[in-house]
């Protein structure tokens, strides 16, 4: 009976829409939530038990009749028919690859708070009204410790606004356009599990604010908000945009980030450790001289290769300085560049993510971006 109920579910798994995760869409789920009838991955099935949800393992656990029944008879489509119906067209929907507290909440507000199932007062109202407001621990521009700070999201006005001092009569610290707003959560590099990267243009400058809350719900719910207010801001800049234009460009993550050591113009100069993002919506590698600096030191624009651009694997011409031996070099029509990683696995990973963006036609606001950035220099 075993043998033969682990076969019916490894029949169930070759159904399309049980074939991937039904929380994060990994392929090849191999557990399932025996309460909600849903397959999901190893990661979101922890997650589930966490939630005091039933899971089993699909090929290690021993599976009665009963519960093979109700796998059958429920499964991944009809979980998603129920739980998100009315997700809305922003609503971040995380990935196998995704930071854990974007796939709990995302579980959480599926199953737990059923947000998405059009008969409950969810989504909250810091989506629907366009305003959401509260205090959210930002790290400091000249230093690293990190200060409460109180953040005001106005859709009507299509702003991010944070203050210094709880006392607003003094005036904002910033008020940060809805414009050129992204929001890329970064646990690991912030240090928290909750830490949220909020990138802006400032002036001349990319600034980037670091901050996080305490509760998970909460700055998932900033997260989504930010989103929503980016979605409306799009939609009046692209009126005739569709959903499947425009939702890619509401938030992004950035392609690839990393240590790498930069030596100037000539490559006759000291090397000197830098970290790099790369920004593969706007063609842009940026460097900057620690990883959770405000304001960038440079950025490259990366083009195509009918434009001059080119990345290669290199050996520089002098060595001062460099401890690391895996060369890049990105070529533009200035000038080359030329970047060194430590490890050979991490060039293959920069070569591959800039190749990437060096293949991709440019859009016509990539000339904007591309002329911009040389009238700087």
């Amino acid at each position: 009976m075993a043998e033969r109920n682990k076969k019916m579910l490894l029949e169930l798994l070759k159904r399309p829409d049980n074939s991937r995760c039904a929380d994060c869409g990994a392929p090849d789920p191999d557990w399932a939530s025996y309460k909600l009838g849903v397959f999901v991955c190893l990661t979101c099935s922890g997650i589930h038990r966490s939630l005091s949800s039933r899971v089993k393992s699909i090929k290690l656990d021993f599976w009665e009749d009963e519960l093979v029944e109700f796998m059958k008879s429920n499964g991944n489509a009809s979980a998603r028919a129920l739980y998100e119906k009315a997700v809305p067209a922003y609503y971040y929907r995380p990935q196998e690859n995704d930071c854990v507290v974007l796939r709990e909440q995302w579980i959480r507000a599926k199953y737990e708070r059923t947000e998405f199932t059009g008969e409950t007062k969810y989504p909250p109202l810091s989506y629907t009204t366009g305003f959401h407001e509260g205090m959210l621990w930002k790290k400091g521009k000249e230093n690293t410790q990190f200060l409460k700070r109180k953040f005001v999201l106005s859709e009507r006005e299509f702003t991010l606004t944070y203050y210094n001092k709880e006392n607003e009569s003094k005036g904002p610290k910033a008020v940060i356009p809805i414009k050129d707003l992204n929001a890329t959560f970064q646990p690991e590099k912030i240090g928290h599990p909750h830490g949220l990267q909020i990138t802006y243009q400032a002036d001349d400058h990319t600034r980037n604010l670091y901050v996080y809350h305490e509760s998970p719900e909460e700055i998932v719910t900033w997260y989504n908000a930010i989103r929503a207010a980016r979605y409306a801001y799009l939609k009046t800049a692209y009126p005739t945009g569709s959903d499947e234009e425009l939702i890619p460009k509401i938030t992004r993550n950035y392609i690839k980030e990393g240590y790498m050591e930069k030596t100037g113009p000539s490559q006759k100069e000291p090397f000197k450790k830098r970290w790099f993002i790369l920004d593969s919506q706007n063609r842009k590698l940026f460097y900057f001289k620690g990883q959770l600096d405000a304001e960038e030191l440079g950025v490259i624009f990366i083009g195509t290769a009918n434009k001059g651009y080119s990345v290669k694997e290199c050996v520089p011409k002098h060595s001062r300085g460099n401890r690391w031996k895996c060369g890049v070099m990105v070529g533009t029509p200035e000038r080359q560049f030329v970047f060194m990683c430590e490890q050979e696995r991490e060039q293959r990973e920069w070569l591959d993510a800039l190749r990437q963006v060096l293949s991709r036609p440019m859009a016509p606001q990539d000339y904007t971006i591309e002329a911009n950035i040389n009238y700087k220099r």
